[in-house]
């Protein structure tokens, strides 16, 4: 069987679509949006009026059956800038969501409500995480109670760090049914635009990605139609049932859309590193010390070696996790965790040693390194930490219950 890893031709003209826009849009303003801490409306809404944001431009990604579209599409994104990349591609989360627990009619009506048009975008918003449930999505306490009479669903809890909350379109908001079953006994509901009861604070100081709206959301009361349980109530029952009775369930909703991200995740975490690299590599051939650009001394060139040698290693575990998720190839040795685990940490050392290559120069908001390492840091945090990626990677491989 031949192998290769070439990108074919539209692979390539979708990097190079997308990266075109990265330098010449998001680039351009990434400084200005993370100073600004709003979220950057007016290059989310040009992203959109060229179909870089928007259902079909995911579409498409995720038709490819190499899986690698969407990885490229997010590496190029992120190259641009952190915070607006996110801004852009937050929404991709609750669409996941939306993917990964909900039915082909539930996709059709609600992932275009996430995006809006290019005359008017919308956003979309996964909420899970909550104060005292961050890495351990089993103790969410966030509760969804069913209201048989008028086949209604009413949800009361608190989310916290939301992506796009409280200013999204569409909420998705995972829920416990039955708190004794623990993860197993969550469901997904999607929170329709303009539903009462839910509020969210006002915009979080991050560290970085400060572009990107994120927020508490609470959840007072909130009736939704029985319709917008994700994949239904038959589905649930069915599923509840065999968890009370001991037998095995499927994996419930948040860590589905969490094995669906992972690499995508990965790619934005490579973009970061790759932009910081890329300065570096050319602030080394120009900055002149002692009388010779300091990239001929071995300190720095051995530096930005390890830098571009894990930046593609890392891509590489992205890019076979990507294609595994989109062939429906089990992760048997936690690839997706793998990916995600590599891309993180190296975004946090690639960003690291490009502001110590600068040196001071480096610790200065003028060069966008600065800016990086900042937005590099979350990606060993959010959508599972380190820690989290290693004990399902050392399950998986060990096939104990590693805690």
């Amino acid at each position: 069987m031949e192998f290769w890893l070439d990108l074919n031709e539209e692979q390539r003209d979708l990097r190079e679509w997308v990266h075109g826009f990265a330098e010449g849009v998001i680039r351009p303003a990434g400084a200005e949006w993370d100073e600004r801490e709003e979220t950057p409306w007016p290059v989310i809404q040009e992203a959109a009026k060229i179909g870089l944001y928007g259902f079909e431009f995911l579409a498409n990604t995720w038709s490819d059956p190499t899986g690698l579209s969407l990885p490229l599409a997010n590496e190029e994104l992120f190259w641009g800038d952190g915070g607006i990349a996110m801004a852009i591609s937050g929404t991709a989360l609750a669409v996941a969501a939306i993917y990964g627990s909900g039915t082909p009619d539930q996709l059709v009506e609600w992932v275009p409500q996430c995006f809006g048009d290019a005359a008017d975008p919308k956003l979309g918003a996964f909420c899970s995480t909550e104060p005292e449930a961050g890495s351990d999505v089993g103790a969410i306490r966030t509760r969804a109670v069913y209201d048989e009479a008028k086949d209604e669903w009413v949800l009361d809890g608190q989310k916290a760090f939301a992506t796009n909350g409280g200013i999204a379109n569409v909420h998705v908001v995972t829920a416990s049914i039955d708190p004794g079953l623990g993860s197993r006994g969550q469901a997904a509901f999607v929170v329709p635009p303009g539903t009462p009861g839910l509020a969210a604070t006002r915009k979080l100081k991050k560290l970085g990605l400060r572009a990107s709206h994120t927020a508490d959301v609470f959840l007072d009361g909130v009736r939704v139609p029985g319709s917008c349980l994700l994949g239904g109530k038959e589905a649930l029952d069915e599923r509840l049932a065999r968890a009370r009775t001991g037998q095995r369930a499927s994996k419930q909703a948040a860590m589905r859309t969490f094995e669906l991200s992972r690499p995508a995740v990965g790619a934005q975490a490579i973009g970061i590193a790759r932009a910081a690299y890329e300065y570096a590599l050319e602030y080394a051939r120009t900055r002149v010390q002692f009388g010779r650009p300091i990239i001929e001394n071995q300190a720095v060139a051995f530096a930005l070696a390890d830098m571009r040698t894990e930046i593609d290693a890392a891509r590489l575990l992205v890019w076979r996790a990507a294609w595994m998720g989109r062939n429906d190839r089990p992760f048997t040795a936690g690839e997706g965790s793998m990916s995600k685990l590599k891309a993180g940490e190296v975004a946090v050392a690639t960003t690291e040693k490009a502001v110590q290559i600068l040196g001071g120069a480096g610790y200065l908001r003028e060069h966008p390194v600065e800016r990086m390492y900042r937005d590099a840091k979350i990606y060993t945090i959010f959508e599972g930490t380190s820690e989290i990626q290693r004990l399902v990677i050392s399950r998986a491989i060990s096939g104990m219950a590693i805690r």
